[in-house]
């Protein structure tokens, strides 16, 4: 993983700071992130499995795209770089709202002592496109249908991403 910072904040999305990515998961301080959602005039949602490298949660299923803005960065500018680094896609974004979660190494995917702590921005677009996905961030992608996607956390909710369920509850 290469070094990168993040934007600490407080729980109203004030900005405090900046601290290595890897050291703030490892602390659990509270930092900007984001979601992105995508679905298509289906109704369904392109979901996407993390490459299986990835330093948390590698191979669950999770939404479009996720991230963290750089420090300077506007959260939207930084939903379209990592949607158009991860998916290959060119998409206007529309904001859905935010929601503060925490998690750690009692979740599925959290090893090694990690946590998040994050104060989330989940975005929204439609595509009828598949992605080209970037293999070093994803390793696959499907489409869901929202009952599928609901009745797959009911039964599999191991192969989902922590944050991925907050969300998907939340706004869908």
């Amino acid at each position: 993983m290469s070094y990168e910072n993040v934007i600490l904040v407080d729980e109203h999305d004030k900005v405090i700071g900046e601290m290595e990515k890897i050291r703030a998961h490892q602390l659990g301080v509270l930092h900007r992130a984001f979601s992105v959602f995508v679905l298509n005039s289906k109704g369904e949602m392109l979901m996407q499995q993390r490459a299986l490298s990835k330093y948390h949660s590698g191979g669950l299923w999770t939404n479009t795209c996720c991230s963290h803005p750089r420090p300077g960065e506007e959260t939207l500018v930084a939903a379209k770089r990592r949607l158009k680094e991860e998916m290959g896609m060119e998409l206007e974004l529309k904001k859905l709202g935010t929601f503060i979660y925490k998690t750690s190494e009692q979740t599925v995917g959290f090893e090694d002592g990690l946590t998040e702590h994050e104060y989330d921005h989940v975005f929204t677009a439609v595509s009828d496109q598949d992605p080209v996905i970037n293999k070093e961030e994803v390793e696959d992608f499907k489409w869901m249908s929202i009952p599928d996607i609901k009745e797959s956390l009911k039964t599999e909710k191991e192969k989902f991403t922590f944050w991925f369920e907050i969300a998907f509850n939340k706004y869908f």
